[in-house]
């Protein structure tokens, strides 16, 4: 399994648009039958900070996501929101070991 952290800062007047482009995507995201989890995740200090936690069973399921249609519509919708460039960080999970999460 592939655990990938994507760290977002939108920008305040953009927070609204950004929680519901990235929900149609995380929607559509969790049906990919490589992705075992996508969570969305809003910081309670600090409401321009999101976690997105993307868990893919190997690379290959990585990448295809990386091609269907509804990443690359969130991806353009977001672009203008985000304060900064977001930034990734992959992880190798150590346990749990089953690959049925």
């Amino acid at each position: 399994m592939i655990v990938v952290n994507v760290y977002i800062k939108t920008y305040p007047e953009s927070i609204e648009a950004f929680k519901n482009a990235t929900l149609e995507n995380a929607r559509n995201s969790i049906n990919e039958p490589g992705i075992a989890r996508f969570d969305f995740i809003q910081q309670n200090d600090d409401s321009t900070n999101f976690l997105l936690v993307e868990v893919y069973r190997d690379e290959d399921s990585m990448m295809a996501h990386k091609q269907t249609s509804h990443y690359a519509k969130w991806r353009q919708a977001v672009e203008n929101m985000m304060f900064q460039p977001r930034k990734s960080v992959r992880y190798n999970t150590l346990f749990p070991e089953d690959k049925n999460w």
